[in-house]
């Protein structure tokens, strides 16, 4: 090989390890940067158990009681529920269809979601009645932010298109 080959090759070489060096500390840059807004960000604490965050530590522990019996009490409506849609899977993946035994089936997983929701639901009215009027607009502000209840965050502003002409 003559040296304007091996020169050739030289700055090739140079040129391929330059870009794959670029890439690979732009790649570990947008992984470190990634990585690190996902730490610092907030979790998002929407399930009902912390919707109690603004109330003192004791009623935290009496409403998570509350709400883990009520849950305990609904097993059963959530098994028959878990069924209901399994069956009501199976009834639509058949090769013959049979709507009327698909509106059974729908029916009971109904019943059984409305019978669990039902039991978490008194759960939490129970617990309010044994607040002070302070402690249940607090509560009320949890439950904005926290469970069924909780607001929709805001919808970003739609923009406006111009007119076609």
């Amino acid at each position: 090989m003559s040296d304007r080959t091996w020169k050739l090759l030289l700055a090739g070489s140079f040129v391929f390890n330059v870009f794959l060096l670029g890439g690979i500390a732009g790649g570990a840059y947008q992984w470190f940067a990634t990585h690190d807004n996902v730490a610092k960000a907030p979790q998002q604490r929407t399930a009902l158990r912390f919707a109690t965050d603004g109330l003192s530590s004791e009623r935290q522990k009496q409403f998570l009681d509350g709400l883990k019996e009520a849950r305990r009490d609904g097993k059963d409506y959530a098994r028959e529920g878990r069924e209901g849609r399994h069956e009501v899977l199976a009834l639509l993946a058949a090769p013959q269809f049979d709507r009327t035994a698909l509106d059974a089936a729908l029916q009971r997983t109904r019943a059984a979601d409305i019978a669990l929701r039902t039991e978490v639901e008194d759960s939490v009215a129970n617990f309010a009645t044994t607040l002070t009027p302070d402690e249940r607009v607090k509560f009320a502000e949890g439950l904005k932010q926290a469970g069924n209840w909780r607001e929709p965050p805001p919808a970003p502003p739609k923009e406006k298109r111009p007119a076609n002409q």
